[in-house]
Order: structure tokens, then sequence, then C-alpha cells
């Protein structure tokens, strides 16, 4: 069942997010340091490129890593950093494949608990705490993914009616509202060197 999403700001790459749930695991290894629709744009751009309706694992993990960089990198770029990225890219398939037999959905389809799904979220490759943290209250507030006690394991990206992440993109107004919130963040950072 597809779910309706607004991450990238496009229609069709929504469209992909929503029905696909390793493009919504690239998408949000890509989002880094470059703006949040760029980000999870990127697996719409992989699909077209290799000529797919929809990713596939094991097709990405299989792929020549030259030619991957090659694709990743044509203008426009999925990445700022195209070649880090499309390695990144490879090693999270390359994990799927051997730890869930490249079903995406598998890392948290029937899961016990948000403690047991951030720790199978943080161990992907690309995943830290944080972007573990953000995905998986991407998963409870828009995916329906609702173990016991997800928004604690989320942290504060959990939290009900917050505007901190992707996870709380639903359209054009809330994601203006992630990045005030964003530049705040950087502003009090700035301010406390």
């Amino acid at each position: 069942m597809a779910i309706k999403v607004h991450l990238a700001q496009r229609p069709e790459a929504d469209d992909l997010l929503g029905r696909s749930p390793l493009a919504a695991l690239i998408g949000m290894l890509l989002d880094q340091q470059v703006p949040m629709e760029w980000a999870f744009s990127g697996p719409y751009t992989i699909a077209q490129r290799l000529g797919a309706a929809d990713l596939d694992a094991h097709d990405i993990a299989a792929y020549d890593p030259e030619r991957f960089v090659a694709l990743l990198s044509e203008k426009p770029a999925v990445h700022r950093y195209p070649g880090s990225m499309a390695k990144r890219v490879q090693q999270l398939c390359q994990y799927l494949v051997e730890h869930y037999g490249g079903d995406a959905e598998a890392v948290w389809r029937d899961v016990d608990s948000g403690k047991e799904l951030f720790k199978r979220l943080n161990a992907l490759p690309g995943f830290g705490k944080q972007k573990a943290q953000i995905f998986l209250a991407l998963l409870g507030k828009q995916y329906g993914v609702h173990p016991d006690g997800w928004r604690e394991a989320a942290g504060s990206y959990g939290d009900e009616g917050s505007h901190r992440s992707v996870a709380d993109i639903t359209g054009p107004e809330s994601l203006a509202k992630v990045r005030a919130f964003k530049q705040e963040m950087k502003a009090a950072a700035k301010a406390n060197k």
C-alpha cells in the first residue's frame, strides 16, 4: 500500500518514496549537506537513470561501482558528493541484501519495540544515531510504523507537533517551518561558540 508523502516536493519522486521502502531509506541516507528535497529526489533520479520503475537492493548492490558513481555524477548530480554517496548507497544495499534478503521494509516489519527498531536503523551503513532517530520518527509519523515506544526511541524527533526534521514535512508550509527550526538551531550553535 502506497503512502502519500511530500518529502521531495516533486510528485513523481514522492510517489516512489511512498511506495518503495528502499527509496525512503536511500533518500534518508542522501539527506546530508544538501537540501532535503534534493536528497529525497535522489532515489527517483537513480531509478530513472537505471531505467527502472522501482529500486532493487540486489541490483544496486551488484552494480559495477565505477559505473554507479558515473550514474550518480551525471548532470544534474544526485548529490553534492556523488562519488562518496554512490559508495554509501551501494554499501546500504549490500547490507540490506546480506541481512534482510534485499527487503528494505524487513528492517521495520514486525519489529516489537521502538528500541529494537532504532537499533536496526542505527546499524545501517551511513546511519548514525541522529539519522536513525529521524528515520524512526518519519516511519512513525508518516508511514504508520508504530512499535511500542517508537516516539521515545526517536527522541525529540518523535515529539508530536514538532517541526524539527524531514519526519515533519507534509507539504511546503511544514517544510518552511522545519527550515526555520534548523536555522534557529544553527544560529544558536554559532552563538554558543
